[in-house]
């Protein structure tokens, strides 16, 4: 997918629309430390006093998920030099100030993206004619070459090997389905929501003795993922952001983003279909790619198994480690300005 320059131009201003801002920022000059602020006096590793947050039910289903309200604030996006197992791409670091927003609390599982991918009409029988029309001309994901949970389970386990695309056409299907805005989080904002005010390499400190209790990687994963919320939660109260599943960002990946992108709602906007930016390390890495500041970026061999030319859009059969995990913003976009945002990360 090769998005026309004049849809990236564009959505320079429109994201900011859609994360509240369309204001262009310098980046502010590197900070000695992180900064956490927010909408209420807290302790920086608290949950904000008087969190918001919400259940979102599927509309014609008893399927749901919780979303937690991430408030907005500054922080220090990358990781100092002297952080253990650091890469290059984690900096400079930058002051980056963000909008509020809510993030899921898990990551999203298999039983609500197949609504998605399997989806029974007669389920949403009941919702608006204009709705149900508007999701009949959602295009579905082709069926996957092979299972793309690989036996690995799907009761309550995170939904992986799907492509950004996919995630994305999801998020769109979803937000007609519900009537609220969804999207993938920025880089920033996932960064933002997994340190949650610490300062650390991972949001519980720096000890690697304690990762056991808050996160399924190789060491103690028994080569697969495991049931969403088997761990602790980080201080704002998100599970696995920390492996079990790598999450989708809507980022594309460049190394240098740091050093070119705004300081106010940054988003380095998809021109192509890898490399794509991805986040939180899984159950098949070492714990150094779960650091809070640790980046990931897509490649071609994700799809390296697939035997079909061309090779699937939908899903990478490499990529039974990478999922996805929804945000939505407080201020939620207008339909003009969603259809925008949808026009150019899915090159419609």
């Amino acid at each position: 997918m090769q998005i026309p320059y004049t849809k990236v131009t564009m959505a320079v201003c429109l994201l900011g629309v859609m994360l509240q801002s369309c204001k262009t920022s310098k980046p502010a000059a590197e900070s000695p430390a992180p900064v956490a602020q927010t909408e209420a006096p807290s302790t920086a590793k608290a949950v904000p006093e008087a969190v918001e947050g919400y259940t979102e039910i599927v509309p014609g289903t008893d399927k749901g998920f919780k979303m937690v309200y991430i408030p907005a604030g500054k922080f220090t996006m990358g990781s100092p030099e002297t952080e253990a197992n650091r890469k290059a791409d984690e900096g400079p670091r930058k002051e980056v100030e963000l909008d509020p927003f809510y993030m899921a609390q898990h990551e999203l599982t298999w039983d609500l993206f197949e609504l998605f991918f399997k989806q029974n009409k007669e389920l949403f029988v009941k919702l608006e004619n204009d709705k149900v029309m508007k999701i009949d001309a959602i295009t579905r994901p082709s069926p996957p070459y092979e299972d793309p949970s690989y036996g690995m389970g799907k009761d309550g386990f995170p939904a992986v090997s799907m492509s950004a695309y996919s995630a994305l056409v999801y998020c769109k299907w979803l937000s007609t389905v519900t009537g609220k805005f969804y999207r993938l989080p920025t880089e920033a904002e996932w960064e933002y929501a997994a340190k949650a005010g610490t300062q650390t390499a991972y949001s519980f400190g720096d000890d690697l003795a304690q990762l056991d209790d808050y996160a399924v990687y190789y060491k103690n994963s028994d080569g697969k993922y495991a049931k969403v919320g088997s761990k602790k939660p980080n201080p704002w109260g998100l599970y696995d952001m920390h492996g079990n599943a790598a999450e989708w960002t809507l980022d594309e990946y460049k190394s240098d983003a740091y050093a070119t992108t705004d300081a106010k709602n940054p988003w380095v906007t998809p021109t192509v279909i890898h490399p794509r930016s991805y986040r939180g390390g899984s159950w098949d890495d070492d714990a150094d790619k779960l650091r809070s500041s640790a980046r990931s970026a897509s490649s071609l061999k994700q799809q390296k198994r697939d035997p079909q030319i061309p090779k699937s859009f939908w899903w990478f059969t490499d990529s039974n480690y990478v999922g996805f995990r929804l945000v939505s913003p407080k201020k939620q976009p207008s339909p003009e300005e969603q259809k925008k945002f949808w026009q150019i990360v899915l090159d419609e």
